[in-house]
């Protein structure tokens, strides 16, 4: 999804189904306080729904952007230069990643509810980090974008 007129723009969003489960809390605070009386149970309903709806929207808030020759990925940001080759995941490479292949060192922008992922080598000898693995909905335009914002090689 592109927001901006930047080469690259993702706002990693909570699924549908987040929202049903903040509906739910919202049931379930109401149902607490049921024995206080009626307006307090609509409090409780109102409250916790948005309560955990706010949860839900800021936890889908994150964006991963390319802007100004620099990869933003939610409160990271590195100059494409320090990159190398993106590498892109499907579902069953982007769980080993996550998983049995994961370096404790690396920079990861997991979002369990997304399949996919790009996997970007660090190539700046001054970061410890030995790559980033980013959570995303469009790998293949990501990795696109990033081989495009580093220009001719």
């Amino acid at each position: 999804m592109q927001l901006s007129g930047s080469p690259y723009e993702e706002r990693l969003t909570a699924p549908r189904s987040w929202w049903l489960v903040s509906f739910l809390v919202g049931l379930a605070a109401a149902l607490m306080l049921l024995p206080l009386g009626t307006l307090p149970m609509l409090a409780g309903l109102a409250g916790g729904t948005a309560v955990a709806a706010v949860v839900a929207s800021s936890y889908g808030a994150v964006r991963i952007r390319i802007v100004g020759g620099a990869l933003i990925a939610g409160e990271a940001r590195i100059p494409v230069a320090a990159l190398g080759e993106a590498e892109v995941l499907d579902a069953e490479e982007a769980r080993a990643w996550r998983t049995h292949r994961a370096d404790a060192r690396a920079f990861l922008l997991l979002r369990a509810y997304i399949p996919t992922a790009v996997r970007i080598e660090v190539t700046d000898p001054e970061d410890p980090t030995p790559y980033l693995y980013l959570s995303t909905r469009a790998p293949e335009r990501l990795a696109e974008a990033l081989r495009a914002a580093k220009g001719p090689v």
